[in-house]
């Protein structure tokens, strides 16, 4: 089993959350929710792999990791 990694960050400008990951070129999605960014990045990144021959395409695990900053007034 191939594990990969999958970067969700917060875009405070746009009020949406984006995916990137390293690991799977192309894999490139954005949603109002980090939920459906997840579920839909869950469904993308084995056709992705699997455009790039990757025959274990069916075989992996993500990893995602999430972040976002927000700015304190106290």
């Amino acid at each position: 089993m191939k594990e990969y990694n999958v970067i969700l960050k917060w875009d405070e400008e746009a009020q949406v959350w984006f995916c990137t990951s390293e690991d799977i070129p192309g894999l490139i999605l954005e949603s109002g929710s980090l939920d459906v960014l997840i579920e839909r990045a869950r469904y993308a990144a084995p056709e992705l792999l699997e455009l790039m021959g990757n025959t274990a395409a069916n075989n992996i695990t993500l990893t995602f990791k999430a972040e976002r900053r927000a700015m304190v007034l106290a």
